[in-house]
């Protein structure tokens, strides 16, 4: 595979780092104040230690305001801002990842540890949601790659499952009889698609602690595939030589494969994928002016490659 060229990101378009630690020094004395209140419901937002990376777009980060409060997370709730005021319950301390299957050295660990063993970067990535709306966000986490180093990989081993946690008590979407997904909510990549540099583990945004809405404590990003496939508040790791079944390819196989692939030539059987929507531009509450779609969520140079003589109709 050819070496990683990512584009870069006018400076004017990052946040500064002089305010990024300003706002790492108040949190970090004020970390139990908590971040400001959402409907009523957000957990407290603590500082993180983030070094720079070279993985940039050349796009405008979506505000933080936006990216905390325009959420799909159904362990919440169906509406985009039933998770940011739903979640305040949620506890995401303590929390452990059991990382199992087909490895050498199976193990449990816990997410301060993993935040002190593996540093965690900066990446500004692009986020394409399948019902076609978009961000661009600087997640802050480290290469999932490091931790399947961690756990050795058999050579058996084809495929990597994730698995989030099931707490009805404290996520609202899945207490009831009538149900919108089975859980827990499982999600599935390929060894090497696990493995590819661009594969984060998120453990924040903007410097902080993943709020609980946004997936906290530990969540998947996958940018070049539709947003669902960012399987959140993960407890389990597993890896094995069968295809996983992920919950929206069992919901409905019509509209969700296994692959999700970002591919603005292939609709969603219910609307257009040629076109998204940027969230935060024009107002919130605007549709905004639509934009083309970029193959591959425009990290088409890097991944393309993984799915050589794939039909990506078929493999959707």
């Amino acid at each position: 595979m050819a070496a990683y060229r990512p584009p870069r990101i006018a400076a004017s378009e990052i946040t500064p780092q002089s305010l990024y630690l300003n706002r790492r020094n108040f949190f970090g004395a004020a970390t139990l104040a908590g971040a400001a209140m959402l409907g009523g419901a957000q957990a407290a937002a603590a500082a993180l230690a983030v070094v720079p990376s070279q993985y940039k777009v050349d796009d405008k980060l979506t505000p933080q305001k936006d990216v905390t409060t325009y959420n799909n997370f159904y362990e919440f709730g169906l509406d985009k801002g039933d998770p940011a005021a739903l979640s305040g319950d949620f506890k995401p301390r303590p929390w452990t990842v059991a990382v199992d299957g087909m490895v050498g050295k199976p193990g449990t660990f816990d997410i301060d540890q993993l935040i002190k063993d593996f540093p965690v970067e900066e990446r500004v990535y692009r986020m394409r949601c399948v019902e076609a709306w978009s961000m661009v966000i600087p997640w802050n986490g480290f290469p999932l790659a490091a931790l399947l180093d961690k756990v050795e990989p058999l050579g058996s081993a084809k495929y990597v499952s994730f698995e989030t946690v099931v707490r009805p008590e404290e996520m609202p979407g899945q207490g009831g009889y009538f149900q919108s997904l089975n859980w827990p909510y499982i999600e599935g990549l390929r060894l090497d698609e696990a493995r590819h540099p661009l594969t984060l583990l998120a453990v924040g945004l903007y410097g902080e602690t993943l709020p609980n809405q946004n997936g906290a404590p530990i969540r998947l990003v996958v940018p070049w595939k539709y947003g669902f496939k960012g399987i959140k508040s993960i407890v389990r790791i597993t890896l094995t030589d069968q295809q996983p079944k992920n919950t929206w390819q069992v919901t409905n196989p019509q509209e969700y494969g296994f692959y999700a692939n970002v591919n603005p030539e292939v609709d969603h059987p219910r609307w257009s994928q040629a076109t998204e929507r940027r969230i935060g531009e024009g107002g919130f509450f605007s549709s905004g002016e639509r934009r083309p779609t970029l193959p591959f969520n425009g990290y088409a140079e890097e991944v393309a490659s993984l799915y050589s003589g794939m039909d990506l109709r078929a493999n959707y």
